[in-house]
């Protein structure tokens, strides 16, 4: 007796025959490696916050002390050379103070003794060497919450750049020493991809802010920016 396979049948067992054919060729031989770098650069810029909180029995006593003072901030900040478009509101809030319950009286309705008002702003400056300086200014202006100083290099993006050449030579020289250990010859790079890189941004440590005529010490420090790539080298054929 003569069985014959049906067509569909046929074509699946070709396909089946010539996979492993096609494998080969879709991963040829190849090293793969990871390469970092890492460049450090002084800050050029930075960014602070800066507001007023000022409390008062009624809304309307807390709102207009805290407006009174944080229009002399913000007559500092212009006064000091800060341009306009350099600082911005970040935060105004006004809110309640509520007196705490008292053990005899654990379940009475809560009363509002007061009111608690904040304005903050955040400031960038385009020179570093003026931090220092202006936040006595703030706090000579009657700023009383200042943190969040932050800074940065304008130019990170060149930075980046030049970590990611730095980081495919250090791929090429990983890849070249498994190659020379494997007996092999490295290839043209099959991919390249950069691994989740981002600028680590140095956060400079900002000293409690003096109510007092010696000036505010800042320490700028360095930021590191680091890149990772994953670079798979062909093997070149003897």
């Amino acid at each position: 007796m003569t069985f014959r396979l049906p067509l569909a049948a046929t074509l699946i067992a070709t396909s089946l025959l010539a996979a492993p054919a096609l494998a080969n060729d879709d991963f040829p031989p190849a090293i793969s490696v990871t390469g970092e770098a890492t460049v450090s650069a002084a800050p050029d810029q930075a960014q602070l916050d800066a507001g007023v909180t000022t409390d008062g029995k009624t809304a309307r006593e807390a709102t207009e002390a805290n407006n009174v003072t944080m229009g002399k901030v913000l007559a500092a900040l212009k006064g000091a050379g800060i341009a306009e478009k350099d600082y911005q509101t970040s935060r105004l809030s006004l809110q309640p103070q509520f007196a705490n319950r008292t053990p005899s009286s654990p379940n009475a309705p809560p009363s509002i003794v007061g009111y608690h008002a904040s304005n903050r702003v955040t400031i960038k400056l385009h020179d570093v060497s003026k931090v220092a300086g202006v936040i006595d200014v703030l706090v000579g202006a009657g700023a009383n919450d200042i943190g969040g100083l932050n800074f940065s290099v304008s130019q990170a993006s060149k930075l980046l750049d030049d970590a990611r050449e730095k980081a495919v030579a250090d791929a090429r020289r990983k890849a070249e020493i498994y190659a020379k250990a494997a007996g092999v010859t490295l290839g043209a790079p099959l991919s390249i991809a950069e691994l989740g890189s981002a600028p680590v941004a140095f956060a400079g440590k900002m000293a409690t802010a003096r109510f007092a005529a010696a000036p505010t010490p800042v320490a700028q420090g360095e930021e590191t920016l680091t890149v990772n790539v994953s670079v798979s080298w062909a093997i070149k054929e003897k």
